[in-house]
């Protein structure tokens, strides 16, 4: 109790408010909602309830704004867990709780930063963005990596902007997100200085990063303009390939029942079908759209080769596949590239599994623990970066959530992919706003590596990215449909995919460096604030 007690003590009810408020106008700035323009402010209130109290209390109210805008993120869990991993409400309710509290933790650190470089202005107030983005690039490789929703993808309808992500990827465009919030943090704490000496030095801050930021904006706006305009030149004379989507629109909950296998196969060739009188060069089918082991069940295999010679095109279809191993047999979560007369040319097998979705960690010490996906045992990792030929054209295949792994496309990009194919079955999350957060994330991987993006998803959401990130077309979630589309295939090597997340990277090593530069240099003297002093939120 004396810890509540303490804890409670050292926060007050504006900084819990502005904590709070942080985390609602995170959320706000991505899909459902989807008001990009308030990720420009949704620190700014974080920043003032931590701006000076002690690091204790300022990881407190970092963690409570994390806690706020990941609840209300990835609400969507719940449904998940419940439905599929059929887990009591409250249960669920409590691996959502534990699992946010891990990325609040993010937030949380960078509030303790945030705290210990504005001890050392000027230069320790060019930080907070380098921290921010090294912070979120640990947490895309962290235990397995989660980038859901990064900071930057909160734009991914602003074409101008997001350009900027074929040099330093989505983290560039999270770096330009916080300049733009520490500068009006900067300016309101100018504006609201309460004696001659703060104004004055909050004055020289907020000029001079009002400055830098206009800079840094006007750059990557004069640079997105200039990059839209040279891709859309290279695209007028690059190759083209008719492509198909199908969106089988099947219920996740019937979908590997047997007595349903036959009639949810029929039904994507039906839809394949309708597609003839355009002609497409490739079909695609989302991820498992084929609900048994190809090549494995023969009476399923024949009838899915006859389909696809009867509609006389390409396909690439996802489906469950298994290989015979000594003693047991070994499952993969695949992608198939079937000629028109029925032959099978590739195959790609997915290469980052989800946990406790397709296989389970340390299973060995929770047996207790299932996953999701209804198969037997395990699925296998397959070669990440692998790509599939058709008609001599490269097609890198990104199953499920690999779509939110940058380095996944980037190693295909570097291998010759011309087109990258999103196959994924978003029936898991149901009608929240999750199929429209893992959407908005396949903008980036278009413009990161200058490819096209073909997204097929069972329930939802599909379509056409162009290589500038441009959607060309979307479906709506829950229904039936057969897309077709003209892609423009690119070959170009954009400076991401050659350098990957070496601008991310940097700016990890930059904060670690410069906290030992600031902490051991001992002509850098902090400022310190008198005891006295009441913080802002305590006005």
């Amino acid at each position: 109790m004396s810890i509540f007690r303490e804890i409670c003590m050292s926060m007050t009810i504006s900084g819990i408010i502005l904590s709070c408020i942080s985390g609602l106008l995170l959320t706000a700035s991505f899909p459902k909602v989807g008001m990009s323009w308030l990720a420009y402010i949704s620190l700014v209130p974080m920043m003032l309830a931590v701006g000076h109290v002690n690091s204790k209390t300022g990881f407190r109210y970092g963690f409570m704004a994390g806690m706020v805008h990941y609840l209300s993120l990835m609400y969507w869990l719940v449904h998940t867990l419940v439905e599929f991993g059929h887990l009591p409400t409250l249960a669920a309710w409590g691996v959502l709780m534990l699992f946010t509290a891990y990325l609040a933790l993010y937030p949380a650190l960078f509030a303790v930063s945030f705290i210990y470089f504005l001890k050392y202005p000027p230069y320790g107030y060019m930080m907070p963005p380098f921290v921010w983005v090294g912070l979120e690039y640990v947490r895309s490789f962290l235990m397995t990596g989660f980038p859901w929703e990064l900071l930057g993808y909160s734009q991914h309808a602003s074409l101008t902007i997001i350009q900027i992500a074929d040099m330093a990827g989505v983290y560039g465009v999270s770096f330009l997100i916080v300049t733009v919030n520490l500068t009006l943090y900067l300016i309101f704490q100018y504006i609201s200085g309460r004696n001659s000496a703060n104004r004055q030095r909050y004055r020289r801050y907020a000029i001079t990063a009002s400055f830098i930021c206009a800079i840094l904006v006007i750059h990557v706006l004069a640079y997105g303009q200039w990059q839209m305009h040279r891709t859309q030149e290279r695209m007028e004379s690059a190759q083209r390939l008719k492509i198909a989507v199908i969106q089988g629109n099947i219920d996740q909950g019937v979908k590997w029942k047997p007595d349903h296998q036959i009639s949810s196969l029929e039904k994507y060739l039906g839809l394949s079908n309708l597609t003839k009188p355009d002609h497409p060069d490739l079909i695609v089918w989302p991820e498992t759209a084929a609900p048994f082991y190809f090549l494995h069940d023969i009476g399923l295999t024949d009838r899915l080769i006859r389909g696809i010679k009867d509609t006389g095109a390409g396909f690439l279809i996802g489906s469950p596949f298994v290989i015979p191993d000594k003693t047991d047999y070994k499952y993969y979560n695949s992608a198939f590239v079937i000629e028109p007369d029925g032959n099978i040319t590739g195959r790609y097998d997915k290469a980052h599994l989800v946990p406790f979705g397709e296989y389970v960690p340390l299973q060995k010490w929770l047996p207790f623990i299932g996953k999701m996906v209804e198969a037997v045992g395990d699925f296998q990792t397959g070669e990440a970066g692998r790509v599939l030929l058709y008609k001599n054209n490269r097609l890198g295949v990104l199953i499920c959530y690999e779509q939110i792994f940058p380095a996944l496309s980037r190693h295909m990009a570097r291998n010759g992919a011309e087109m990258l194919v999103s196959m994924t079955n978003d029936a898991w999350y149901g009608r929240t706003g999750a199929p429209y957060q893992h959407f908005s994330m396949a903008v980036f991987r278009a413009v990161e590596n200058r490819r096209p993006i073909v997204r097929a998803a069972n329930t939802g959401i599909s379509g056409f990215i162009d290589p500038t990130g441009k959607i060309l077309s979307a479906t709506d979630i829950y229904t039936d449909a057969a897309v077709s589309q003209t892609v423009t295939l690119m070959t170009i090597q954009s400076l991401y995919t050659r350098f990957g997340d070496a601008f991310a990277t940097g700016c990890l090593i930059l904060s670690i460096l410069f906290y030992f530069v600031f902490k051991y240099i001992k002509n850098i003297h902090p400022i310190t604030h008198n005891s006295n002093r009441r913080s802002y939120h305590e006005c």
